[in-house]
């Protein structure tokens, strides 16, 4: 998913007179951890109330070590750790406002069909822990002139968004009202709505070809945040190179029809009943769709070092993804760095055992359902 191709996939954004006085305004938003799965909505909020959004770049070393570079202030994932670099970059953009939400929960197409969709605890608490890196000298933030804003958001209480945002923003933005508040978070919500539907029309449309040639495919189980180069290292490109197309759990496609197809619901209870951490909770469905689903031969499965929340779920996943004969892998322990020599070794060996096996498992699979649905054969 690319930031700077946003604005098209969205469409165009409506913004309201008094947000058109606003537009000198620019909101830096570090592009980090639940910021890959949630851009859309704040590109539309923002844009909603006459604001022009500005990302820090994707993950680097040379971002972390030129602006994250003794701002640590705690040991953790490199994921959380790499925030650093995001807003050490930003700070030194032509930014207003620095932008860094605590995201507690996320908005989940399983919502309704689990117990929540938090967030890992460390990952909502980055902005505090990060940010105090940034204090401990001087107020970098003051010294620049931004005004750094970082609310609560609880993405799974829509209800209680625009009270959040309204009272985080209100001081940077003094004649905001919390009425266009409520409209730009009916306008986020739009935006990601939008977003993530066309994502999902391509993920069948890709489904699509492969059901028509008869072609494998392989799904990626992992983090949001490991779309990112610099924290997933492009892995998912690494097969592409090879030609099989990639596909990510959180825009597979949820039609009613294909899910009746393969046998399956929105619900994880028959396989995962401790369904409160979001990410896990779409990783353990997607788990069950690569399962049934013919044409994807292979699921990648990918996790950074010391994810504890990912912990508990790898024998769960590895267990439901074999289930039916699909092939699993996983390049667990990820950190900032990128052992290339290594990953294009492991990706060789995956892409032999992928060639030898894939048509059978097509095969077997297929046994097992009904007749191939039309929608999926157009």
């Amino acid at each position: 998913m690319s930031f700077l191709t946003l604005p098209k996939l969205l469409g165009k954004l409506r913004s309201n007179q008094k947000g058109q006085a606003r537009r000198s305004i620019k909101v830096g938003i570090p592009k980090f951890l639940n910021i890959w799965g949630t851009a859309p909505f704040w590109v539309g909020f923002f844009d909603s109330l006459g604001m022009k959004v500005v990302f820090s770049s994707d993950t680097s070393e040379e971002q972390y070590r030129t602006y994250g570079k003794g701002r640590i202030t705690m040991d953790s994932c490199f994921p959380v750790k790499a925030l650093a670099g995001h807003i050490g970059e930003l700070l030194h953009k032509d930014i207003d406002i620095l932008f860094v939400p605590m995201i507690y929960s996320l908005p989940s197409f399983l919502r309704g069909h689990v117990m929540d969709t938090l967030c890992c605890t460390r990952v909502m608490m980055a902005p505090e822990n990060i940010k105090a890196g940034f204090l401990k000298e001087k107020d970098e933030f003051k010294e620049r002139g931004i005004k750094y804003v970082s609310p609560f958001v609880p993405f799974g209480e829509p209800e209680l968004l625009p009270k959040y945002l309204f009272e985080s923003l209100k001081p940077a933005v003094e004649d905001l009202t919390y009425e266009e508040v409520v409209e730009a978070v009916k306008e986020g919500f739009a935006s990601l709505e939008e977003f993530d539907k066309s994502m999902r029309e391509k993920s069948l449309e890709i489904l699509r070809w492969c059901v028509k040639n008869n072609r494998p495919a392989l799904l990626v189980l992992a983090r949001p945040y490991h779309m990112d180069p610099g924290i997933g290292h492009e892995i998912d490109a690494e097969f592409q190179l090879y030609g099989y197309p990639v596909l990510w759990y959180n825009y597979l496609p949820i039609d009613k029809w294909l899910l009746d197809w393969l046998g399956i619901s929105l619900d994880i209870s028959d396989v995962w009943t401790s369904s409160y951490s979001s990410n896990t909770n779409e990783i353990i469905w997607g788990a069950k769709f690569a399962s049934r689903f013919p044409w994807i031969t292979g699921v990648i499965r990918l996790s950074s070092y010391e994810c504890g929340m990912d912990q508990p779920t790898f024998t769960p996943v590895q267990r439901i993804v074999e289930s039916s004969g699909t092939l699993f892998f996983k390049f667990g322990e990820l950190d900032e760095t990128k052992p290339a020599g290594s990953v294009k070794i492991r990706v060789e060996t995956i892409v032999y055992y992928l060639e030898k096996y894939s048509q059978d498992i097509i095969k077997r699979k297929l046994s097992r359902l009904g007749e191939v649905p039309k929608e999926l054969t157009l």
